[in-house]
């Protein structure tokens, strides 16, 4: 997997969730982020998205403290989908 958003070595890419605030001018301050794992994107899934061109990971953006998600999240924290947004 490849893009300008992609990071990480072969086998361990991922993508950040970054979370932060934007203040009067709109300058973003970033106080958490998460690491969605790539590699634990099923196989079957990772084909479909290659095919549609499109892959979707749904995932609840509070831990089981009610803080926002951060850490590396991997399934069953997230569900990856592939070729629809619905």
């Amino acid at each position: 997997m490849k893009g300008p958003y992609v990071q990480g070595r072969p086998g361990g890419r991922f993508v950040y969730l970054s979370w932060g605030t934007v203040d009067g001018s709109g300058n973003f301050t970033m106080f958490r982020r998460a690491k969605l794992m790539l590699d634990a994107v099923p196989a079957k899934v990772l084909d479909a998205a290659e095919r549609t061109g499109l892959l979707v990971g749904r995932l609840g953006l509070t831990d089981a403290r009610g803080m926002t998600l951060c850490a590396r999240v991997v399934p069953p924290a997230i569900i990856w989908t592939a070729g629809s947004t619905d």
